[in-house]
């Protein structure tokens, strides 16, 4: 049973940061693609960020250059480094992982298998 743990979330003035942490358990292999999603309120659930079963990192474009993401495999866990953080990130954020060798579009949440709960990030101006 493959389980995703979220963490990190929290509140945060404009121009902050926040690292977001998912533990991922009950995999059989030791890398596979990851995401990072995130949904406001009244709004669809976008993808964020994901990275490849070789590590290669792919960004929407509204948070490339402030957001990053990595992988510790040895902890099992996926990061989400948040800087630059504007009013518009405030959403609950979820990490996705798919038991698929790759994903043909990213940044579709049907692309992902797994799901954590979420952890809330909100900014404040």
């Amino acid at each position: 049973q493959v389980q995703l743990v979220e963490s990190g979330g929290g509140s945060v003035q404009a121009g902050g940061s926040l690292r977001l942490s998912c533990a991922v358990s009950g995999y059989t292999r030791r890398r596979y693609p990851m995401g990072w999603f995130r949904q406001a309120p009244g709004k669809e659930r976008e993808g964020v960020a994901a990275i490849d079963i070789d590590g290669n990192p792919t960004y929407a474009d509204s948070v490339r250059g402030r957001f990053t993401i990595s992988q510790d495999n040895a902890k099992n866990t996926l990061y989400l480094q948040m800087n630059s953080l504007k009013p518009e990130d405030t959403a609950n954020y979820y990490c996705a992982a798919t038991s698929k060798l790759s994903v043909k579009f990213w940044s579709n949440q049907y692309e992902y298998n797994y799901w954590g709960q979420g952890t809330q990030a909100t900014v404040s101006s």
